[in-house]
């Protein structure tokens, strides 16, 4: 079997078969009050909803138990709608065609899918199925501990999860972070340390399951006017 590409492409996504098991979408901080909310999204400013599968939040609770005293499993997001999804998507590649002016049309796609999935129902970007999560570890306190030293917080050169070069104390926190989400069920995209998910393409791509449990899902009750999105002139924790 050819081996998996830390980058999971679209195209070896889309031969997954999505068999939604119908698991509603649960408010995490309800069910454990001990995970801490990041009070703003690094990037992108917009309305995010601090709910996911009722599995995944069930994981979120335990995997928030399972830290050594004085942190906090910090979520940055959960489910996202497919309609900030679009949004998300297209501020991407917008970026980077103006930081890239040189690059060509396709690279450019397969950047801009890397870091934000286009909406596709045949492929929902994980956020939009309420399977995948952005997370950190916070103290008491709210502050981050180091993932990325020497990197920058949105230097895509620590993105991945093995990135070469961390320091010391950047490598122990990603490991700290690693143990208490892989315990459980929750699987990490390689390309991204803070990406974990379950039940979504992703996930059955990394376990090589027959299919995924969550298909794209947009309750009746978030179809409201808080689809505003705008690109942080500030970005960072």
């Amino acid at each position: 079997m050819a081996a998996l590409s830390p980058d999971e492409p679209l195209s070896a996504l889309r031969h997954i078969p999505i068999h939604d098991n119908g698991e509603p979408l649960v408010a995490f901080l309800e069910l454990c009050p001990q995970i801490y909310w990041e009070p703003r999204h690094p990037v992108f400013d917009y309305h995010r909803y601090q709910v996911a599968r009722q599995s995944v939040a069930e994981m979120l609770c335990k995997a928030a138990h399972s830290l050594p005293d004085g942190l906090r499993l910090a979520v940055v997001e959960g489910w996202r709608p497919p309609e900030i999804q679009r949004q998300m998507h297209a501020a991407t590649r917008e970026r980077l065609r103006r930081e890239h002016p040189d690059w060509t049309p396709q690279h450019l796609s397969r950047t801009a899918n890397r870091f934000s999935a286009p909406m596709d129902l045949r492929v929902p970007p994980p956020h939009t199925t309420g399977g995948a999560v952005d997370v950190h570890v916070v103290r008491e306190d709210g502050t981050m501990l180091d993932f990325y030293s020497p990197y920058t917080l949105m230097d895509a050169g620590g993105a991945r999860m093995n990135a070469r070069g961390l320091s010391a104390e950047a490598s122990r926190n990603r490991g700290i972070l690693r143990t208490a989400m892989e315990a459980t069920g929750l699987t990490n995209y390689p390309s991204e340390w803070w990406h974990w998910s379950y039940g979504d393409q992703g996930w059955a791509y990394r376990g090589e399951h027959p299919a995924a449990l969550y298909a794209a899902i947009q309750p009746a009750e978030f179809t409201d006017a808080e689809f505003r999105f705008a690109v942080r002139p500030d970005p960072g924790f």
